[in-house]
């Protein structure tokens, strides 16, 4: 696989079944229990286009390889808006060969073309990659959320 057939592009509805797919695989390693309604709900924010959730999709010729699940909000903490990159979704076959960063470098081009602030990543403590990319940390809601500031 070369990365030159890897395609970013946005969710459409025929995304659904894949997306479901490793989205419970993800609730499943976390043991966490969503009613399908919660799961069918989140499905019909992504699709819509004034929702402020939205979703990335990387494709590896032809083939669905994972999904970015972004968070667009205006901060609290500043007047710019930022950006939450919730999760990631990678199918195995596919994680360790770039996907992942893949989908986060097309966030980040997406931040500085609407010109925001900041990017932050919702993840552990002991990410190496988010340790790589971003430029501090801080442990707030449970979550460790690593920033990238853009200004």
């Amino acid at each position: 696989m070369s990365r030159a057939s890897l395609v970013i592009r946005d969710a459409t509805a025929a995304d659904e079944a894949a997306w479901r797919g490793l989205w419970n695989q993800y609730l499943a390693f976390y043991k966490v229990d969503l009613a399908d309604d919660v799961t069918a709900h989140t499905w019909a924010r992504i699709l819509d286009p004034s929702s402020r959730v939205a979703m990335r999709v990387a494709e590896v010729e032809g083939v669905l390889a994972g999904f970015a699940i972004h968070h667009f909000h205006d901060s609290t903490w500043v007047k710019t808006p930022d950006c939450y990159l919730e999760d990631l979704f990678l199918d195995a076959t596919f994680r360790g060969r770039g996907i992942g960063r893949a989908l986060i470098d097309d966030l980040i081009a997406i931040s500085r073309a609407k010109g925001w602030s900041r990017l932050y990543w919702h993840t552990d403590r002991g990410n190496e990659t988010a340790r790589k990319l971003y430029d501090t940390y801080a442990p707030e809601d449970g979550h460790v959320r690593y920033r990238l500031k853009f200004s």
